[in-house]
């Protein structure tokens, strides 16, 4: 993968908070909807309005202090941006940004203003003035501006997972020959740095096969934070790169113009790897009012996602009331086109807050993703200060309010119990017919001439491959035993194949995933990922070229 090149301190803030949002696309909205379909810009070059387009600056009347915190007079204020994902906490507002009577919040006794701040101030400069007490983040954003938070002397927690994209985030192609992650090699991708787009990436290129020549032949070409994604979207469609990360609606619109555009890697399989979350200010949530204030919010929005799903069409006029952007949206497309966009996004309620938190028993997939995201950004310079401290996803995260709504509802808790998805061996036979979506090797040590796992190979794969698994929360997967070419076919076929059952018996009796997610396959030396007589194309050694033929794989298959 191409060298990430950190930006100036005094910018990358700017770049980062500009870039993070779910909706940066927005910023050439008035461009799209002047100029029709046709979205044949240069991405180097916005249009001279760019900077006016989208959704106006948020006005709100001062608030009186005096009064208490949550009151009509002083309404709890909380940051959004114009996101489908946020239908939830208008329609719980009664389809407004300031609570109406006989909503949802007027019935938790708590009033609520939602700000859309579509220029993303920074929560140091929202939490210092008390423009908001609260404002919403991608996991990712806040793994990595949580730091940055701290550093100027302010602290926050988030209080509740408010929505998990499943399809809604993508790379996209334009060549059918681009079937794989392993198939970007040697191929330009368009895409926002410091995104969930540029973490989904990183992510799948690290753990594809590639070799590390070959991950760094794929050129990321970053659009300007200004254009948002719709300058990745319009250079896809001029075809000036092969391949894009986008998100909707950015990511439906390229699909539609794109003759032969497809999804190559997605959310739809890589379910538990971006969700949005409400962050507080740790001020709020240190007294004992402030709590019970916080607990009437993450309650009448978990409301709003039960009233959201029983009624989406209400949720799109939701929308188009309160936020400019999704008027021109429907206005453009329709309403049935803002609607389409709530298949590819779970609004998460009670339930799927326990099961990605991991309350009723299962992995903690927030603490994953944040942890592995504070891993990715770091390492490619996002964070304004390199050295501040690592902080413990535990720490990013205050779970007594959805905790308490768990332990008044039962069938939420036994609902999240549950798997999230569920797996039979002929879908699997069906799935696994197909190419995968991407190969991840992992070096699970045997030793000469068993299939016996040691305590090493077992650590391998609890580090290596479960978190790959849980990753992707709804795919199958294949894995396989290799060899190098030395020793006959025959014996290093066997051999392999039973290394591959190893390897699957051992994730289904400790990690309790479903044996029929699993495709067990033994290929001998006949799928090398190093061409063993040129190791040097590889810039490999002999021995480097064989042990990597050697790795155990783990294939992807399902939705893209």
């Amino acid at each position: 993968m191409a060298q990430l090149t950190p930006m100036a301190k005094g910018l990358i803030t700017v770049i980062v908070i500009s870039a993070a949002t779910s909706v940066a696309w927005n910023f050439g909205l008035k461009n799209y909807f002047d100029k029709g379909n046709s979205t044949e810009i240069a991405a180097t070059a916005p249009p001279a309005d760019v900077k006016t387009a989208g959704t106006k600056p948020a006005t709100t009347a001062p608030a009186d202090k005096n009064a208490p915190l949550g009151s009509e007079r002083n309404p709890l204020r909380v940051s959004l941006v114009s996101f489908h994902g946020y239908a939830p906490a208008l329609v719980a507002n009664g389809n407004n940004l300031k609570t109406q009577p006989g909503s949802l919040y007027a019935k938790q006794n708590l009033s609520v203003e939602f700000m859309i701040q579509d220029d993303i101030p920074t929560l140091s400069t929202i939490f210092e003035a008390g423009t908001a007490q609260c404002a919403w983040r991608t996991s990712d954003f806040w793994a990595q501006e949580h730091p940055n938070l701290r550093n100027a002397g302010r602290d926050g927690r988030a209080v509740m997972i408010v929505d998990n994209t499943q399809g809604g985030d993508a790379v996209i192609a334009r060549d059918p020959a681009i079937k794989s992650v392993e198939d970007l090699a040697g191929r330009s991708v368009a895409l926002l740095q410091f995104t969930p787009s540029h973490g989904m990436l990183i992510d799948a290129i690290e753990n594809s096969s590639l070799t590390a020549r070959k991950k760094d032949s794929i050129k990321t070409v970053f659009i300007n934070a200004e254009e948002g994604t719709t300058g990745v979207r319009a250079a896809f469609e001029s075809g000036n790169v092969d391949a894009a990360v986008l998100w909707d609606p950015d990511l439906a619109l390229a699909q539609r113009a794109v003759k032969g555009a497809h999804v190559v890697y997605s959310t739809k399989t890589a379910t538990n790897l971006i969700f949005d979350v409400m962050v507080c200010d740790s001020r709020l949530l240190a007294t004992p009012d402030g709590q019970a204030l916080v607990q009437k919010f993450v309650a009448g929005w978990m409301d709003g996602v039960q009233a959201a799903k029983a009624n989406p069409d209400n949720a799109v006029d939701a929308l188009v009331k309160t936020q400019e952007f999704f008027k021109l949206l429907a206005d453009k497309e329709g309403k049935a086109f803002v609607k389409s966009l709530f298949a590819n996004l779970v609004w998460t309620g009670v339930e799927e807050n326990a099961r990605i938190l991991g309350l009723a028993g299962g992995p903690n997939h927030y603490e994953r993703v944040y942890r592995r995201f504070d891993e990715i950004y770091r390492k490619a310079g996002a964070l304004a200060n390199p050295k501040s401290p690592v902080i413990a996803p535990q720490d990013s995260f205050d779970y007594r309010f959805v905790k308490a709504l768990l332990s008044q509802n039962k069938a939420a808790s036994e609902a999240a119990a549950k798997p999230q998805a569920s797996f039979t061996q002929a879908e699997q036979k069906t799935a696994t017919q197909a190419a995968a979506i991407v190969t991840k090797p992992v070096t699970v040590g045997f030793s000469t001439g068993t299939a016996e796992l040691t305590k090493r190979a077992q650590k391998t794969i609890d580090d290596e491959m479960v978190p790959f698994i849980e990753n992707n929360g709804k795919a199958y997967f294949e894995i396989s035993g290799n060899t190098d070419s030395t020793g006959s076919q025959a014996t290093n076929q066997r051999l392999s194949a039973a290394r591959a059952r190893a390897v699957v018996d051992y994730l289904v009796a400790q990690w309790e995933f479903p044996l029929e997610r699993f495709k067990m396959v033994g290929n001998g030396s006949a799928l090398p990922l190093c061409n063993e007589s040129n190791p040097a194309s590889e810039n490999l050694s002999l021995e480097d070229c064989r042990a990597l033929n050697r790795t155990t794989r783990i294939g992807v298959f399902g939705g893209r």
